[in-house]
């Protein structure tokens, strides 16, 4: 259609939130689908954060706020993260924004010009390359591997450094595969950066507190200080928090890039929900003592899937520090014929015929820039994975 803008033929819908809705709509038809798709956790929103919410709407505080948010979430932002990360920030220096995907558009929004290129690691979340296209930049995306974790190594972020790098895009404990970078991980990359002071980093620390088996967390400004005013250190309620719905996601950063990020804000979204900002304000200064319950769950979960995964002949699952996804290798199982005789040449075959025999529904490594793999999503219950795992396990012993 010609109507439609250049921009429109560069990008794609996320293919993870096309897969969760695909599932949801065959479940509705009456179809017996378990979803390993979605990214978000089980969990209800803790009850002092709804009663916060509630509060709030009986108090009135209804109207349209600033559009990057309100002083009071702002103020505890920026006591989160010195509390949790030893970083200091003015009020200023924060962008809140509907949910942590627009804080990062927001800033490539801002940023970006014709030729400017941001490195991804792969896999990477599925909206990295095509919110960067969108905002028309380059992607250059660097694969990971398997042997290595898939973590970026500092002589690959090295060689994908061009006089034209404009951002460093860094996430971890990520999506979709889990994998955590230590400190000493991380400082060998934030060493790299320190030698190409043209290259900003923006990280997206969605998964900080889902974080297990003693891995302890950091940020890059938190490694290496050097680095913090050409930094901008995102982050959300939306995971730890369990609340996905109420989209609140966060930015800081130099406040030259806040107020550029604002500015585009105010003319797209305006500001994020009032009452979201209320119950973001407790989540933070509030009680986090759900957390450990949580990840107690998850840690269990995990190791559930990672043991169900593993036991198949050409299935190989490695086990991720953080987060609520584990991304296994079908490398085994390509070439392979299904029952119905579809020849397995692809992740997303894969994925497409376990969902047509099955019902089980996951998202294929191509969606993330690395293949062959597929990612689960391990935040539903034990009985749920338990039952997709040995569908998963009868479907692949099924593979001629």
């Amino acid at each position: 259609m010609t109507f439609l803008s250049t921009a429109m033929a560069r990008v794609k819908p996320s293919p993870s939130v096309s897969i969760s809705t695909k599932a949801a709509e065959l479940k509705a038809a009456g179809e017996d689908v378990i979803a390993l798709s979605a990214g978000e956790p089980d969990f209800d929103t803790p009850q002092h954060i709804k009663d916060a919410a509630v509060a709030a709407i009986a108090a009135g505080k209804t109207k349209y706020t600033a559009p990057d948010g309100i002083p009071e979430l702002k103020a505890a932002i920026c006591a989160k993260l010195k509390r949790d990360n030893g970083l200091d920030y003015t009020p200023a220096q924060i962008s809140v924004g509907n949910g942590g995907k627009q804080t990062l558009y927001n800033a490539l929004m801002a940023t970006l010009n014709d030729g400017d290129e941001v490195i991804i690691p792969a896999p990477y979340w599925v909206s990295y390359p095509d919110m960067v296209l969108m905002a028309g930049g380059t992607p250059v995306v660097v694969e990971t591997s398997l042997e290595h974790s898939f973590k970026l190594t500092a002589e690959q972020l090295e060689a994908a450094i061009t006089p034209n790098t404009k951002w460093f895009i860094f996430n971890s404990p990520s999506n979709p595969t889990g994998a955590g970078y230590s400190r000493n991980e991380l400082k060998a990359l934030t060493d790299v950066l320190l030698r190409h002071p043209h290259v900003w980093v923006m990280t997206d620390d969605m998964y900080e507190f889902l974080a297990y088996d003693g891995f302890e967390f950091c940020t890059p400004a938190q490694v290496e200080p050097a680095l913090y005013d050409r930094t901008l250190t995102c982050n959300g309620v939306s995971k730890a928090y369990a609340m996905t719905g109420w989209r609140i996601g966060y930015a800081a950063g130099p406040s030259d890039l806040i107020t550029a990020m604002r500015k585009v804000q105010s003319q797209t979204t305006s500001n994020p929900c009032s009452i979201s900002q209320w119950a973001a304000v407790e989540a933070l200064n509030g009680s986090h003592d759900f957390i450990a319950d949580n990840n107690e769950s998850f840690v269990r979960r995990r190791n559930l899937v990672i043991k169900m995964l593993s036991a198949i002949d050409g299935i190989e699952c490695p086990k991720p520090e953080g987060a609520f996804y584990v991304y296994p290798s079908i490398k085994g199982l390509i070439g392979k014929t299904t029952r119905s005789g579809v020849v397995i040449d692809t992740d997303e075959i894969f994925a497409t015929e376990l969902l047509t025999e099955t019902g089980v529904a996951v998202v294929f490594g191509a969606a993330f820039g690395l293949s062959p793999n597929f990612r689960v999503s391990y935040a539903t219950s034990d009985e749920a994975l338990t039952e997709a795992c040995t569908r998963i396990q009868s479907f692949c012993a099924g593979l001629k």
